[in-house]
Order: C-alpha cells, then structure tokens, then sequence
C-alpha cells in the first residue's frame, strides 16, 4: 500500500500538463501535507510550513529539485536583513521545516526523485546541515524585551484598562461594553496565568468552584481544555486553581458574567469572551487589545500578551510557591520551563539574602560557647 502523500497518489496518472513544473510543485506541496494530516499536526501548522516553502520559491525562482545550498543560504540572509529580521529561534524553526520537507521529498518511499529524475533530470538533496544551520547555542533565545512585569505595571496595565472605559463613556461613544470586556479578559488572564489560546478557548462552564475555598464562589478555578499540544497530539488539559493573592479577579468575573456579558446577546454560545457577531474574539483582536492597553498606560512597547504568563509564574514564585505547583499550574512538562519563564525582582532577591543571613547569624551565636 502506498504511503501517504506519495507521488502517484497526489498526481493523476495519464495527465500530460503542458508545464509540468508548477503542477509537480503543487503536488509535493499537497504530498507532505497529507503526510502531516495523518500525523493529526494541526492545520494551522501545516500552512504555515506550505506557506514558507512558497516564499522559498518566489524568492529562488525554482523548484525544489533545482534548489542548492546556495540558494537557501541567501534565502535566510534575505530573511535576517532588511527593517524586520527575523530572530534567530524563528530562523532555526524556518529551516526546521524546511529540513523535514527536504528528508520527505529525498525518501525513496514516496518516489519523488524517481518522479523529478524522469521529467526534469534533476532530483531534490537535503540542503541544510550543521554548518549552515543556526546553533541552538542558549535555553532561551526570545526577545530580550520579553520579560515579566512588575507589580507596578501590572497596576499601571489595568488601570489604563479600566480608564479606556470611562473615556469612552465620558466621549459618548460605542465601545464602553468592549472595553470593560477586554478588561476583564485581561485581568482573568494574568490571574490564572494563560497562554492566549486558552483564553480564546474558555467557555462560561469552565469555571470551577473549588470546595476547599468556598469564599471564591464559582470561580475558584479555571478548567483549561486548549492548552499547548505537542507532536502532532490534542490540546493538553488542565485545572488552574485561583490562588488567594489573585482573589481581586473573583468580582471582576461575576460582573461579567452576570451583568455585562449579557448584554451582547450571546444567546447559547459558550465563549466567555463573546463578541457583538457571536463568536470568540480573534487572536489578532486579543493582542491588539493588549497593544492598545500597553500603549496607553506607557509601557514598553516591547511587551506582549505572553508577558501577563510570565509576570503570573514570576509573581508566584515571589508569593512562596512551591515550583512543582507554578509548575502545574501554567501547565508546563519540565521544571526548566518554568525557570525560564520567572524573572524575580531584585526587591525579592535581597529579602532571601536578608532572611539568609539572619538564619546565618543566628547560627552563629547559637554555636557560641
């Protein structure tokens, strides 16, 4: 039995294309996603791979059995240069992609050196090896920019939140309800320390009571059902519970839910954050309200959406947290994630070495004679 995505099984046999090149691009490119569909990898991560090695065509113009080691390493020149390089994670992610497209077109199973032997004389090689690959040299290679916020500017963050609604309501203007709820939303997401599609994804029904704090009422935790896959499998589950220090959230919630959330009609949707069209706000929408929120309260424009997650796992650490519960709370496999993910201030840093050395001093005279 054929292989998934192998060329007599994407390309129709007796057909005779007048130019065969474009039609056996096309082919390939439709081969390794089918290849990538049976590994149940997700659909937005199989265009994003296509999408790429379309860039690759159109910056080379040729196809990939005409493609060299020159070709590829000017690629990713153009791609560091000009007024957006990209970063050297995404650089090494890119010519990932591009690595396992190049071992899925050189394996003799699926048949297409055979296939670009016969009508081109040409056959596809693997072009990226170690010597012209980016090193991953360092554990953590995101933006420098990209770090936890303080107490300060989490307070600063939703103020501006919170003050988006009464400008608008003091101009007149549409929009007071969508502020609140991107205030809301923003509030919930550093509370119970989400990645951006877990809180695109939350329904009203995932809010757990948690029996052990009844004073939190029906927000005592969190039940994350589109948490982070890995290798092609589903969204990984979770309980986040709401912990005391982040209690504030818990009105925020039952204002929205009783009062304000309502009032867009959702009628059965589930979402929690719905729009006006009844549907789940966007990723995009979601981060442009977090930009238009940073930019009002002056902070850096460096900073994104995924900050509020390492400010929660920050913050947590600050508040006496053991790590295997940060851990388990933002939903993480290794310990070492969540390392990366903590940037503790120095204020917190000098009270360990203060308590450090009170334990250090009281030793000593208890050992004196």
């Amino acid at each position: 039995m054929d292989l998934p995505g192998t060329a007599r099984s994407v390309l129709a046999d007796g057909v005779v294309h007048l130019d065969p090149a474009p039609a056996v691009f096309a082919a390939m490119l439709e081969g390794w996603a089918r290849q990538q569909r049976v590994r149940f990898l997700r659909d937005e991560t199989i265009k994003r791979r296509l999408d790429l090695l379309r860039r690759l065509h159109r910056f080379s113009e040729l196809y990939p059995w005409q493609w060299n080691v020159g070709e590829v390493e000017a690629f990713f020149d153009h791609l560091r240069s000009g007024s957006r390089p990209i970063a050297a994670s995404t650089a090494r992610g890119y010519q990932t992609d591009l690595r396992m497209f190049l071992d899925y077109l050189v394996d003799a199973r699926y048949g297409w050196t055979e296939l670009c032997s016969e009508k081109f004389a040409e056959v596809p090689r693997q072009l990226l090896h170690p010597e012209n690959s980016v090193v991953h040299a360092a554990e953590f290679e995101g933006r420098p920019g990209r770090r936890p916020l303080s107490y300060d500017e989490v307070q600063e963050l939703f103020d501006a939140a919170d003050g988006r609604v009464e400008q608008i309501r003091a101009r007149g203007r549409k929009g007071a309800l969508a502020a609140q709820r991107g205030a809301a939303m923003l509030k919930t997401i550093y509370a119970f320390g989400l990645r951006r599609r877990e809180a695109w994804g939350l329904d009203v029904v995932d809010f757990r009571r948690n029996p052990k704090v009844r004073e939190f009422g029906q927000f005592g935790g969190v039940f994350v059902r589109w948490g982070k896959s890995s290798r092609g499998g589903p969204p990984k589950r979770r309980t986040v519970l709401l912990v005391p220090e982040m209690d504030w959230v818990v009105p925020v919630l039952e204002q929205w839910v009783a009062e304000l959330r309502p009032m867009f009609s959702p009628g059965k949707h589930p979402a929690v954050w719905i729009t006006e069209r009844r549907g789940r706000l966007s990723y995009r929408k979601i981060d442009q309200l977090f930009a238009v929120v940073r930019d009002e309260a002056g902070l850096d424009p460096e900073l994104d959406l995924h900050c509020l997650r390492h400010s929660y796992v920050t913050h947590l650490i600050e508040f006496g947290y053991p790590e295997k519960f940060v851990q388990d709370q933002v939903g993480h496999s290794y310990a070492s994630t969540t390392a990366l993910y903590s940037g503790v201030s120095d204020e917190y840093r000098n009270r360990l070495l203060t308590s450090a050395l009170r334990s250090r001093t009281s030793d000593l005279w208890e050992s004196t004679p």
